[in-house]
């Protein structure tokens, strides 16, 4: 990389951030100015031989079923998708709760990986396992619920939801001894890898020094909406690989359409409908307009 060029996909990281950055569901957490570490997500990008990815945030419906939401699943078939069309080598995980609902993002977007999901009763063995065959140079988690300092998970509401999820912190220390590379994206900081952004979470966040994530990431990434930092990591492989790897309109409401026709409900409203954190498809696709715009990419797969 030159240093033309790393100026060059600076400022079109910058503007692809302030893309995914606004909050027009009022989480609390873009409140005020966040700064992106655009520079170091930008060169942690630009090496991404193996990477390993996490999501998964459970709902619990009105009839006491619980699903995986509809944020999440979308996001990282997106990632999936991009790294796999830059030659990188990628493992998807998620838990038993949510396992429908990534798989059928990522058969929607047509990703090549198969995702895996991570055993309730030995998650720690399975996860060392993985680690060590499969030497992952990163690890993304995005919308995954991370434990508080107290131990437990938390949703935005402050409910405790332990029961509702395996336990996957321990990926955070398992990747931290490997000298793992850590990208965390969150929009509410109760998400796995916001311990990095606590100081904020807790001015910001309403019941934020309840349900704020105790490990930190790396790099730690707030968005609007968690799927949104999908599209914004693909967009800057956009830049470094100078390829379109975002989805089209078309792609993104077939795959949230996937999401909810395998059980996915919306994790604000609690209703299987094709919304995500309370906002219908034209939110959503207005802001994918935004960072393609930003990226400078055209429409897409």
């Amino acid at each position: 990389m030159t240093k033309e060029q790393s100026r060059q996909w600076k400022r079109a990281g910058d503007k692809i951030a302030e893309a995914v950055q606004t909050d027009p569901g009022g989480r609390g957490l873009l409140s005020g100015r966040i700064t992106t570490p655009t520079a170091a997500l930008l060169q942690s990008l630009e090496d991404v031989p193996r990477a390993v990815l996490l999501t998964g945030f459970p709902v619990r419906l009105p009839d006491g079923t619980v699903v995986g939401e509809t944020d999440g699943p979308s996001g990282l078939a997106n990632i999936a998708w991009a790294l796999e069309q830059t030659g990188t080598a990628v493992r998807a995980l998620t838990d038993r709760t949510c396992c429908r609902q990534l798989e059928a993002a990522m058969q929607a977007r047509g990703c090549l990986t198969v995702p895996e999901m991570i055993p309730q009763d030995r998650r720690e063995l399975f996860l060392e396992e993985l680690f060590a065959a499969f030497a992952p140079s990163h690890l993304i988690t995005l919308e995954r619920p991370g434990k508080a300092k107290d131990g437990h998970f938390y949703n935005m509401r402050g409910g405790m939801i332990d029961p509702m999820i395996t336990d996957t912190d321990c990926i955070m220390e398992t990747a931290r001894r490997r000298g793992v590379s850590v990208i965390s994206v969150g929009d509410g900081g109760n998400e796995l890898g916001m311990g990095a952004l606590r100081q904020l979470i807790r001015e910001r966040v309403p019941l934020g020094d309840l349900i704020c994530a105790d490990a930190p990431a790396d790099i730690a990434l707030v968005s609007g909406v968690s799927n949104w930092w999908g599209w914004g990591i693909a967009a800057f492989l956009s830049l470094i690989h100078e390829k379109d790897l975002l989805p089209s309109p078309e792609t993104e409401r077939a795959m949230l359409h996937a999401v909810t026709v395998s059980g996915g409900a919306d994790g604000c409203t609690a209703r299987i409908e094709d919304t995500v954190d309370g906002l219908p498809p034209e939110v959503h696709l207005a802001v994918l307009d935004k960072v393609r715009k930003a990226a400078g990419s055209d429409p897409a797969q």
